[in-house]
């Protein structure tokens, strides 16, 4: 069944209208930040918001019973309602599923007119393309994209008849619900690859790769056993030093080919160093070219979050001009005992960064800090250096399969989160027609 369609490019008897003019309602919920309780009624921020839905999972935080009816005196949510993002994340927005909830700044709360515009539609409306392309042109902001409640009225909404609409949101219901399965299915593979990802480095450091090699308690509890004939050994006794970097005051703009730059933490983040993740050195800044960064250089994080700290990373190419800071160490290894592959290998898995989690200081989790005598002093099983280097190639290839799995499985749900995304704006602009699909559906 094809679907008659009017001049303006939209079905017959649909109609585009500025958006507040179909809300009963619209409340912005800006002012001062409440202070945060252990519990109380639950308070939903920007955060919670994602996927069309509220995540009470992502961030939990409670404000006092009382200070939940200041913030909600100018209209508690109802079931039904919509909530809104109005700065980063910009444009989610998520139903009400339950009234005992305080909303926080940077969220507006929509009450749709229900003679004129479903809920459910108008979440979808929000959700399509066609809407967040309009969103981000009104939207303001040179560091963190926003947008004022007031200008929402220059906003469209494509309406089609009462009856449609209920169709649409039924047909996207169950599609979406359909794909987010997918989605979350693809997921869970990654999970169960990235399990077994630190569980085979594990394995493959402290127990080897020979199979039915005899083993031994090493007498540290977080190793546990270790292949027999290994040596267990603190780090120091296999480096010829650790040294820190430099962090003058730096541009905030990654440094060009040509340009000087300081590297940040954040380039031993991932599992291959990044070079990319510098800051550029002003032209009139002395250049202290000793902290330049070389192939070969091991480099770790003294300073970062804690699931990041101590992260470590070996350069195996680097372009010249790029200067060490000082929240990252330079490990200089004895290679005639210590492999370095190994060693970055070890220090990525869990065992490896027990005791950096356990001697990190900071007053909080966002800022960690290792010291060096935490690094020299770290424990670490040393086997013979011909079965250090035969470790770091098993390590190599059975990574690399289960990272072209990943690879795949990102692709997949990157595909399925695409086609999630046309089919919302198709159903929302009256490209499809549901109404034919959810008969052929029904009828299978």
């Amino acid at each position: 069944m094809s679907i008659q369609r009017s001049t303006n490019t939209f079905p017959v008897g649909w109609r585009r209208a500025g958006l507040t003019k179909y809300l009963e309602s619209l409340v912005d919920y800006r002012g001062a930040t409440p202070e945060k309780v252990p519990s109380g009624v639950f308070l939903v921020t920007a955060g919670n918001i994602r996927n069309g839905r509220i995540d009470y999972q992502v961030s939990q935080e409670f404000v006092r019973e009382e200070e939940y009816e200041v913030i909600m005196r100018r209209g508690k949510p109802r079931i039904g309602d919509l909530l809104f993002t109005t700065e980063a994340p910009l444009g989610q927005v998520a139903l009400v599923d339950r009234e005992d909830i305080a909303l926080a700044q940077r969220i507006i709360k929509m009450r749709p007119k229900p003679d004129a515009l479903v809920n459910r539609f108008l979440l979808y409306w929000i959700r399509s393309m066609p809407f967040q392309a309009e969103l981000v042109g009104w939207a303001t902001g040179s560091t963190a994209q926003g947008i004022k409640a007031e200008k929402l009225h220059k906003l469209s909404v494509l309406l089609p008849p009462l009856t449609d609409q209920h169709s649409i949101s039924d047909f996207l219901d169950r599609e979406t619900a359909r794909l987010d399965g997918l989605v979350a299915a693809k997921e869970r593979v990654l999970e169960l690859l990235a399990e077994k990802r630190r569980a085979l480095i594990t394995r493959a450091v402290t127990c080897g790769i020979t199979p039915g090699v005899p083993l031994q308690n090493c007498g540290i509890s977080w190793l546990g056993e270790i292949v027999a004939h290994w040596k267990i050994e603190r780090l120091k006794f296999h480096l010829h030093g650790v040294e820190q970097g430099w962090s003058p005051q730096c541009d905030n703009i990654a440094a060009e080919v040509d340009e000087w730059g300081v590297l940040k933490a954040g380039c031993v983040n991932g599992t291959e160093f990044d070079p990319n993740e510098n800051k550029r050195l002003p032209g009139n800044q002395e250049i202290l070219t000793e902290f330049e960064v070389r192939a070969g250089d091991v480099l770790m994080s003294r300073a970062n979050t804690t699931e990041l700290l101590g992260s470590t990373a070996l350069i195996r190419a680097v372009r010249a001009r790029l200067l060490l800071c000082d929240k990252l160490y330079r490990l200089d290894v004895n290679e005639s005992t210590l492999c370095k592959e190994y060693l970055v290998w070890f220090l990525r898995c869990p065992s490896g960064r027990y005791e950096f989690e356990r001697d990190a200081t900071g007053a909080s989790n966002s800022m960690q800090n290792i010291g060096q005598d935490s690094v020299r002093n770290l424990w670490i099983p040393i086997p013979p250096i011909d079965e250090q280097r035969a470790i770091v190639s098993y390590i190599a290839a059975e990574t690399s399969k289960l990272d072209a799995l990943r690879s795949a499985t990102e692709r997949t749900i990157s595909l399925l989160k695409e086609r999630r995304a046309a089919l919302i704006a198709a159903a929302v602009t009256g490209q499809l027609d549901t109404k034919s699909l959810a008969a052929a559906y029904s009828s299978q």
